[in-house]
């Protein structure tokens, strides 16, 4: 019939006028433009994104190490950035296995090799935990003896909080302070020693008296005059020795020091027994 041919040129009339024609229903072809979804991130720099992944300037990176070299824009310049956190981030990028191995080096003092180990890479993570640890142990084990001595005389027994602020204000301060003096003091002598590494160096050498607290535990005074005064000798020739190769380019004075270095650290032992364990002389 000539209406259904007419409507038929009438509709491919219709449909050529609109969309192009196709050959049928299963046979559409989609055709896409080219992206580079098959490499991340793109090769060009498009927005915030470019082709070196650099993470956020606000990013919590407080404890990572920045590569040697590298410029954080972020960080004030000049003596401000010393009061920073960011000035600090690469002293506490240490792994376990150096704690422990320099935890190690200090118990063994006669080898005098720790300053050179730790030359490049000095740490305050473990001096920080060290120093922490002895607050507690020493506050905890002075409190169990007087516990104990009090029950044994059947006397009344009242915590005292004293240990503990204490405790506190004897390792910071020991390890804050004397490190910074000894820094002036070479600095004088013109044999000057990084700040960093001696805060490192002392804050390691007070880990041995955290065995000889818990050792002190037995009630024989003498056993415990014995323990710490054996820490404090480790402890004190830790130090000195290690510092005595370095110390010996300030001149003929060189001894003194090393003398007064290690004359110190034996007095922070006695201090340390005499005030912790001088309520338990009674249960002895």
């Amino acid at each position: 019939m000539m209406s259904s041919g007419g409507y038929t040129s009438i509709d491919n009339q219709k449909v050529s006028g609109s969309v192009p024609a196709v050959s049928g229903p299963d046979h559409v072809t989609v055709k896409f433009t080219d992206s580079n979804l098959q490499t991340f991130p793109p090769s060009e720099a498009q927005g915030k994104i470019s082709a070196v992944f650099r993470p956020p300037s606000d990013a919590d990176d407080t404890f990572s190490k920045p590569s040697r070299g590298s410029s954080d824009e972020s960080q004030p310049a000049g003596w401000v950035h010393k009061f920073t956190v960011g000035a600090y981030k690469p002293y506490f990028d240490v792994d376990t296995s150096d704690v422990l191995e320099r935890v190690r080096d200090s118990l063994f003092p006669f080898k005098g090799s720790f300053t050179e180990k730790t030359a490049e890479n000095p740490d305050l993570y473990g001096p920080f935990w060290i120093c922490t640890t002895l607050i507690f142990v020493a506050a905890a084990i002075g409190t169990f003896v007087t516990y104990l001595a009090h029950k044994l005389e059947k006397k009344e027994w009242n915590y005292d909080i004293n240990l503990v602020t204490w405790s506190a204000g004897l390792f910071y301060g020991y390890v804050t302070f004397v490190p910074l003096g000894l820094y002036i003091i070479l600095k004088y002598f013109s044999a000057p020693s990084g700040l960093v590494q001696l805060w490192c160096l002392y804050g390691y050498s007070l880990f041995v008296f955290i065995p000889a607290l818990c050792l002190s535990i037995v009630p024989v005074e003498i056993f415990r005059w014995v323990i710490v005064g054996v820490a404090g000798f480790l402890s004190a020739t830790f130090v000195a020795l290690n510092l005595r190769t370095h110390i010996k380019s300030a001149g003929e004075r060189w001894f003194f020091i090393v003398a007064g270095i290690f004359l110190l650290q034996l007095a922070l032992a006695v201090i340390l027994k005499l005030y912790v364990f001088t309520v338990t002389v009674g249960a002895d």
